[in-house]
């Protein structure tokens, strides 16, 4: 029997460099590296690193990136 199965969704999976926002602390980060399934972030200039799941970022938008949050 052919399986009917929805396709998994397109997961954002953003490279290291790459600046991001973290939805469930509010804050753009940047990618380091990942531990596992968990994304490594830092601040964009600089400080302390945490760690994001990669369900709750998203790529920073243009206005974000102008705008002063991403150096």
């Amino acid at each position: 029997m052919e399986c009917r199965c929805p396709a998994p969704e397109h997961q954002f999976a953003p490279e290291p460099g790459a600046f991001v926002v973290d939805t469930r602390r509010d804050k753009v980060g940047q990618v380091m590296g990942h531990e596992g399934p968990r994304l490594q972030l830092r601040p964009p200039r600089g400080g302390r690193e945490w760690e994001a799941a990669p369900e709750d970022v998203r790529p920073v938008t243009h206005a974000e990136a102008v705008g002063g949050w991403v150096k």
